[in-house]
C-alpha cells in the first residue's frame, strides 16, 4: 500500500508539471506608445496572443525616453521609440536593435504655438512644452538653430504629452512641440509654426521605430519575426483601405481604445503619417543597405546632432549594427 500510495503521489507530481508545461505559455513585456498607428490594433484585440501562443504584459510609455529607460533597465524585451530617443540610447551603449520602421513621421509631429506668436522671432521668451529625448525635442532643438536662436532663448519645459494639453488650457505653455492626441488638442486654439516634415526637407528626418533587446531578439527570433509580420499585415490593411478609412474601422476603434483618443480624428491624423511597405522597409529606403541606409544615416545623423548640442558624450564608430532587416526578412516569408 505504501508503494502505491508514493506511486499515486508520483503520478499527480507528474501530471502537475505536465499541466503547468502546456498551461504556462512563454511570457514576454513589449513597451508601446500613444501614437495613432495600426499597430494599436494588435494589442486591442491580442492578436499576437493568439498568433504565437506568448502571454504578453503591454506597459505603456509617456514618451521614447522613458521606454528606452525600461529597455535599458531589462524591463522590456521590444518597445516603440522615436529615432531620437533610438539615436540617444545606442550612443550610451544600450543593447538593443532597430528591426521595423512604425511610421515616417511627416507631419505627425508639428510645433503649436499661441496666436501671438507669428514669426520664430516671436519664440524668444516663450514657455515651450516638449517631451526631452523624444523626437520632438530633436526637432525643436534643430528648429531653434535653423531659426539662428538657441536654448537660451527660449523656456524649454520638460513635459509629458498627457501634460501638455492640460498645460496649454490652463495657459501654462504658449506653444508645444508634439504629437497626437495631445497635437490635435493644442491646434484647436493655436496654429503650426513648423511641422516636422518641413525639418525632414532640410535634412533632419524622424520616424517612430520599434527596437527589442538584442539577446532577446538572438534567443526568439521567430518571435519577433511574427511581431514584424503582424504589423505589416495591418499596416498593408489601413493602405490598402485609406481611401474609405473612417471612425467605424476596426483599427480606428482600436487606436482610439488603447490611446485614449478621440476616434473621430484618428482617420485625419493617420493621413499625417507614411507607413513603409515590407518592400520599402528591406530597401535602402529603411532598414536595408547597411550603412548607406536611411535609418542607419538618421540614427548618424540624430546622435551627431545630439553631440553637438551635448546631450549625449560620444559617437558610436558604425550605426548599421544597431539596424537589424533579417528579422523583417523573415517576416517576409512567413
Amino acid at each position: 500500500m505504501k508503494k502505491l500510495s508514493t506511486l499515486k503521489r508520483g503520478l499527480v507530481a507528474a501530471t502537475l508539471i505536465a499541466t503547468s508545461t502546456v498551461t504556462f505559455a512563454k511570457e514576454v513585456t513589449i513597451g508601446y506608445q500613444g501614437m495613432f498607428n495600426p499597430w494599436k490594433h494588435a494589442i486591442a484585440e491580442k492578436i499576437l496572443e493568439e498568433e504565437t501562443g506568448y502571454e504578453i504584459k503591454w506597459r505603456r510609455f509617456d514618451s521614447g525616453a522613458k521606454a528606452i529607460t525600461a529597455m535599458a533597465s531589462g524591463a522590456v524585451a521590444m518597445t516603440s521609440a522615436g529615432s531620437s530617443p533610438i539615436a540617444a540610447a545606442v550612443s550610451r551603449g544600450v543593447e538593443m536593435e532597430l528591426v521595423w520602421i512604425l511610421e515616417n513621421i511627416a507631419e505627425a509631429e508639428a510645433l503649436v504655438v499661441t496666436d501671438e506668436i507669428k514669426t520664430p522671432e516671436d519664440l524668444k521668451g516663450k514657455r515651450i512644452a516638449v517631451p526631452f529625448v523624444s523626437t520632438t525635442h530633436f526637432h525643436m532643438l534643430f528648429a531653434l538653430e535653423h531659426y539662428g536662436l538657441t536654448e537660451k532663448d527660449v523656456k524649454l519645459i520638460n513635459m509629458q504629452p498627457s501634460a501638455i494639453s492640460a498645460a496649454w488650457q490652463r495657459g501654462d505653455i504658449d506653444g508645444a512641440f508634439i504629437w497626437d492626441p495631445a497635437l490635435g488638442t493644442l491646434k484647436k486654439t493655436g496654429h503650426v509654426l513648423v511641422s516636422s516634415k518641413e525639418l525632414a526637407a532640410l535634412g533632419k528626418p524622424t520616424f517612430d521605430g520599434f527596437v527589442v533587446n538584442k539577446k532577446f531578439g538572438q534567443e526568439d527570433p521567430e518571435f519577433v519575426a511574427k511581431v514584424i509580420k503582424t504589423m505589416a499585415t495591418l499596416d498593408a490593411e489601413y493602405r490598402d483601405n485609406k481611401a474609405t478609412f473612417d471612425a467605424s474601422s476596426p483599427i480606428a476603434m482600436s487606436i482610439s481604445k488603447v490611446t485614449g483618443g478621440d476616434i473621430n480624428t484618428v482617420a485625419d491624423v493617420l493621413a499625417l503619417y507614411d507607413f513603409p511597405t515590407m518592400e520599402q522597409q528591406l530597401s535602402c529606403e529603411w532598414l536595408g543597405c547597411g550603412a548607406e541606409g536611411a535609418a542607419t544615416k538618421a540614427l548618424k545623423a540624430t546622435s551627431e546632432f545630439l553631440l553637438e548640442q551635448k546631450k549625449i558624450n560620444e559617437l558610436m564608430p558604425d550605426y548599421s549594427v544597431f539596424v537589424n532587416p533579417s528579422f523583417a526578412e523573415a517576416a517576409s516569408k512567413l
